[in-house]
């Protein structure tokens, strides 16, 4: 038997071997004496060979060799007889010997010997150009067919896969036997697969594929739910490992089955460490590639480039807010420590998610402030006069006062647009507190003071409301507007067109048709933009490019929370409108299923007797959305045949022609149409102040915030008001749909909290902090937003307070040297430009 060499305090091998070694050989002693005594030797050999494992990448023999160790005494002490337990410790020690000499071989000096001269140590060099410009197709175990995969995951290069992080994590350093499991909680199990089955359920036609697996101590039933390929790759005769949540069976806890969420299948290979006996990345996937296939990329990429990272934090801040190196981080990212906490990688909040997420963020808010920092120093070419005197007959025109709160945020604009340097303003205000009548003076300043202004809202029917509601008060202080959109005839559109290019018209309101070549001003001054989440950032850009440098100001409907507010409108300075109009009632909100349909249809019933009016809202969604509109369509004909036939019934959506939708309109706010039934067309801009119930269909189905728009069409009068969602939830249908990873998923929570937030709350700035909470960042506006940045390892829910100091840091770093021009920051401004110069429109730093 082998003696262990004196451990070396240098060398954390040679203690390991030395700590392993011991136990083992006194087992062995006269023997087998001493076996009876030696306890807990099958933890003690699984923890020394993971801790290992751990601290450095070994060549993969040895890691081989180390797995084989620790398998040795796998139920070492509960499942084996004398003789098997002697038969593995003289395995154990055979291995232990083989380890010792590879050890010395790895770590002894290059010299001149011959075995040096044979094995010499491989010379690695850097990659030829840098890894943001590095194809992944070049990556080892690549090639063409595969990077298309990678692609769609967004890992074009070597530093974007190496960004792509795991979503999840699973520790499978433990395996439970089956003889142990319990339901309720989630496992490991290892074995071979005996039977395979696979079924069809009568709901929704699902299939389910069902697995044994028997290892040592039995067999437990393993399911996959809508994954039939899986009966052609989980063959009988296989070893798998295979890990999920523990679920009671027919036969209750005495029969459990696993609720398969994942599976390795064990071919003894050189990777099979990467997948079993530590704690293991689960990625994002797509068809023709797994987690299993990542794990082994990023095992090669780490070892192939992951000196090569590029370190674009400076010092100093990494060692003010104690993050780790690049490096270090994504390796433990992706591999991390045994003992590391599960739930903190799960929550993505480890000390190596940490310094990600905040590069991330630091990067982005330097850019931010950097742009922010740009627009200021822009100087303009004309500025406004504050007391141009079509304000005054503004104020004589209309029929009310403004609020304080409009007082306020106006008189912050006219600052603005008095100043030598453009403005940039958003205007947040909740549905109904008056943001169009503080645009309006901003516009009649500006066009006072000889200039044009364009009013870009996202819908036609919103600018149809707009011209019809703005252009007569206009045209009573002097002031010429014509309404532009894609529909109308050529003959009308192209005098409009000329209006504006000889300044005839001083405002144009439109929706996008705005931004296109043909459109040109004499001299605008002013872009105002309605609800700015659902333009994109080049689109608003194309407005602005039509006026030399003019003034911005960007309005929203839809409360964007603080953390949201410093990535997507960074740029910007922020005025609130924080109150509604005098006299306005809270409108009071009802949550209704089918069953209580005739409730709903009695509350109408009652308002339209006693003159008032109702909106009652179908969904419209691009997936059905001929389903959706001939939904709507035979729900307004059964309206006005059995519900309502008393009551003049219209209907709106955004398939009609131009002007029949303005006479649906202009019917409605003169009271001869009492229901509108609509589709999402009136989300805003529509004001009604008869109307005092809005009945939205299928509301599980809308966001919370359009929800909320939707609910801020009434309300609008003195009136108390109503808005009654029907909510059918389809409880055997969510329980028959099942999730990406095959898990069955209960798809109704979500809809649930969302009915919940709106019936609890009418303040949007709450709604719209519980919305970024349900749906997270990525969908809060849109996936497809231009102005939502894209993050792979921030959650701007999750990491709000980093997002403050990333902040604070990227003040402080531009203060200290506004131009990015000192050594150690050259890194750091490549990146920024790299992420972010054309997002955010960048110009150079010098």
């Amino acid at each position: 038997m082998p003696r262990p060499e004196s451990a070396d305090s240098h060398d954390p091998f040679q203690a390991f071997l030395h700590r392993v070694t011991r136990p083992i050989q006194f087992a062995c002693r006269d023997a087998y004496a001493h076996l009876p005594t030696v306890r807990n030797l099958d933890r003690f050999v699984s923890e020394q060979v993971i801790n290992t494992l751990g601290e450095r990448v070994y060549p993969r023999a040895m890691e081989m060799d180390l797995l084989s160790l620790r398998n040795l005494f796998v139920d070492f002490h509960t499942r084996l007889t004398r003789i098997e337990q002697q038969d593995r410790l003289t395995k154990a020690l055979a291995l232990l010997s083989r380890l010792q000499g590879d050890a010395r071989a790895v770590s002894q000096p290059a010299g001149p010997s011959k075995e040096n001269q044979v094995h010499p140590p491989p010379v690695r060099s850097s990659p030829a150009r840098p890894l943001w410009e590095l194809s992944i197709q070049y990556a080892k175990g690549v090639g063409p067919k595969r990077t298309l995969l990678l692609e769609r995951l967004g890992a074009h290069t070597v530093e974007q896969a190496l960004w792509t992080l795991p979503w999840r994590y699973e520790d499978r350093s433990v395996i439970t036997p089956v003889a142990e499991l319990v339901p309720g909680a989630t496992r490991s199990v290892c074995g071979v697969i005996t039977r395979t089955e696979a079924t069809r359920a009568r709901v929704r036609r699902l299939s389910i594929l069902d697995v044994a697996v028997q290892d040592a101590t039995g067999t437990v039933h393993a399911v996959f739910f809508n994954q039939p390929y899986l009966e052609d790759v989980l063959k009988e005769g296989l070893r798998v490992m295979m890990s999920g949540r523990v679920a009671a069976g027919r036969g209750g806890w005495t029969e459990v089955r696993l609720e398969a969420t994942q599976f390795e299948v064990l071919g003894g290979g050189e990777d099979e460490l990467l997948h079993v006996g530590r704690i293991v990345s689960i990625y994002h996937e797509t068809k023709g590639w797994t987690s299993r296939q990542m794990r082994i990329l990023m095992q090669g990429l780490l070892a192939e480039y992951g000196a090569d990272m590029e370190e674009v934090l400076p010092l100093s801040v990494r060692a003010r807010h104690r993050l780790p190196p690049i490096g270090e981080a994504i390796q433990q990212v992706h591999f991390p420590l045994p003992k590391t906490d599960l739930t903190a990688l799960d929550q993505g909040v480890t000390s190596a998610h940490r310094r990600l997420v905040f590069e991330e963020l630091l990067l982005l808010q330097a850019a931010i402030v950097l742009r922010q920092r740009e627009m200021k120093e822009e100087p303009k070419a004309f500025r406004f006069n504050p007391h141009v005197s079509q304000l005054k007959q503004l104020a004589k025109v209309l029929p009310f006062a403004l609020t304080s709160a409009q007082e306020r945020v106006f008189h912050e604009i006219q600052a603005d647009m008095v100043s030598s340097r453009p403005m940039n303003r958003l205007v947040q205000g909740d549905v109904g507190s008056g943001k169009t009548v503080v645009a309006l003076h901003a516009l009649v300043m500006a066009c006072g003071s000889g200039c044009q202004t364009a009013l870009m809202v996202p819908t036609e029917i919103l600018a149809e409301q707009h011209y019809l509601n703005l252009a007569p008060l206009l045209e009573a202080v002097g002031l010429k507007a014509v309404l532009l959109t894609s529909g109308g005839k050529a003959k009308d559109r192209n005098e409009t067109l000329k209006q504006l290019e000889s300044g005839a018209a001083q405002v144009a309101i439109g929706t996008h048709a705005l931004i296109q070549k043909k459109v040109r001003f004499a001299r605008l001054g002013l872009v105002i933009v309605d609800e700015q989440h659902k333009f994109g950032v080049l689109q608003r850009k194309t407005l602005l490019e039509k006026g030399y440098r003019p003034d911005v100001l960007v309005m929203t409907a839809t409360p964007i929370p603080r953390t949201l507010a410093m990535t997507v409108y960074g740029d910007l300075d922020v005025s609130v409108i924080d109150m509604l109009p005098p006299g306005r009632k809270p409108v009071r909100t009802l949550l209704y299923t089918d069953g209580q349909r005739h409730k709903t249809w009695q509350l109408v019933g009652d308002e339209l007797k006693a003159g008032r009016q109702v909106y009652i809202v179908y969904p419209l969604v691009e997936e059905s959305e001929k389903v959706d509109l001939k939904a709507a369509i035979q729900g307004a004909e059964h309206l006005q045949r059995e519900i309502f036939p008393q009551a003049r019934v219209g209907l709106l959506h955004g398939r009609l022609p131009t002007a029949e939708k303005e006479r649906t309109m202009a019917a409605f706010k003169a009271g001869t149409i009492q229901v509108l039934v609509a589709t999402t067309v009136i989300e805003v801009g529509v004001d009604v102040p008869n109307a005092t119930v809005m009945v939205i269909e299928h509301a599980e189905r809308f966001g919370l915030a359009q929800l909320h728009q939707l609910r801020g069409r009434v309300g609008r009068g003195a009136q108390q008001s109503l808005c009654i969602l029907m909510a059918t939830y389809l409880a055997r249908e969510a329980r028959a749909r099942v999730s990406r990873d095959g898990r069955p998923e209960e798809n109704v929570s979500g809809a649930q909290q969302r009915l919940a937030a709106l019936v609890n709350s009418n303040d949007g700035f709450v709604i719209a902090e519980e919305d970024l909470r349900i749906r997270g960042p990525g969908e809060f506006l849109g996936l497809r937003q231009w102005g939502v940045p894209e993050f792979r390892a921030a959650n701007l829910v999750r990491d709000a307070q980093l997002l403050e100091q990333a902040r604070q840091e990227a003040v402080a770093l531009l203060e200290q040297d506004p131009g990015l021009t000192l050594p150690q920051h050259q890194a750091f401004k490549a990146a920024m430009f790299r992420r972010w110069r054309g997002k955010l429109a960048l110009g150079d730093v010098s």
